[in-house]
Parts: C-alpha cells; sequence; structure tokens
C-alpha cells in the first residue's frame, strides 16, 4: 500500500504509460480514489481521449474535473483520500490560454503539493528532450513546463520516469 502522505511524480513522454501506471499504484491504496483531471474536450480527438481513460476507472473512482481550479479541487480533497492528478501540462495549457500569471500559478501548485494530505500522484509530460520548437508559443509552453515539472520533482518523495511502459525511478 502506498505511504499514507506522500508525493509520487510521474513524468514521461506521450503514450509512455503514465497515466495506466499511476491508476495502478494509486488503486493500491484503499478506495475511494479521487481522479483530478485537467483535460478539456474542444474537439472530437480529446473527447476519445478522455473516453479512454474514463474507461479503465471502474468503481472506486470519483473524477473530479479541475481544468483550471485545480489548487482548489486538492484542498477539497478529504485527508488521507488517495489521489491521481492528470495532468500538470494539460492544466498549464489551459493557463497560458487564459492568459494567467504561469510563474504565480506554478508555484502556488508546488506548494500545495508540497504538503500531501495522502497519497497523491501527478502526471506529467515531458516535453523537453525533442527540438527545439519552432514558434515562441511552443517555446514558451516548453520552457513552462520544464520549470513546472522541475518544481514538482522537487517536492515530490518519489519521481518516476515512464519509457516505454516501464517505470524508472529517479528519486
Amino acid at each position: 500500500m502506498p505511504d499514507r502522505s506522500k508525493l509520487t511524480f510521474i513524468i514521461g513522454g506521450a503514450r509512455s504509460g503514465k497515466s495506466a501506471h499511476a491508476e495502478v499504484l494509486v488503486s493500491a491504496a484503499p478506495s475511494p480514489w479521487a481522479y483530478i483531471a485537467t483535460a478539456q474536450a474542444y474537439d472530437a480527438e480529446m473527447r476519445e481521449r478522455i473516453a479512454l481513460h474514463r474507461s479503465r476507472r471502474g468503481d472506486g473512482w470519483a473524477t473530479i474535473d479541475a481544468p483550471l481550479d485545480l489548487i482548489g479541487a486538492i484542498k477539497a480533497l478529504p485527508d488521507n483520500q488517495p489521489m491521481l492528478l492528470d495532468c500538470l501540462t494539460l492544466w498549464l495549457t489551459n493557463h497560458m490560454l487564459a492568459e494567467h500569471d504561469i510563474a504565480t500559478e506554478c508555484r502556488r501548485l508546488a506548494d500545495v503539493l508540497s504538503r500531501p494530505r495522502g497519497p497523491w500522484f501527478v502526471v506529467s509530460n515531458e516535453v523537453g528532450q525533442g527540438i527545439v520548437p519552432d514558434n515562441a508559443l511552443a517555446r514558451r509552453f516548453r520552457d513552462d513546463a520544464g520549470r513546472l515539472n522541475q518544481q514538482v520533482a522537487a517536492v515530490a518523495d518519489t519521481v518516476l520516469l515512464m519509457v516505454a511502459g516501464l517505470p524508472l525511478k529517479v528519486k
């Protein structure tokens, strides 16, 4: 069973198995499990992705949609409730599109995550290992995501890097 007050950060590339592995880890704790979702379904492809994630989860999961107010959703969780937050990069995108102060929002989130009140699992994409994007917005996203991932990794008790469906312990 996961430690009752630890933060596990799971990071990796697209389709690396991050979410599925996080679901397995969370479900090792007693239910009910909270699934905090940050995705917004703006098109059919994203609706399909969201449906796939939901179909993998069975009974015992409570889905909380928090595309922007992630901090409020986390603070509203009861103590000791296992939580899976999926994912930070979509949350970051939502804040960028809303033209919020990214540095402030990321600091506030890292602060809340630094004090887990249960077994918490946070998923994020590693977006900085590819080529330098060709436009300013994509470069800003890559840089902001990298800084956010560093902040969360710094406060996490465990950091796992997912590669081809395999978890590699980094911290």
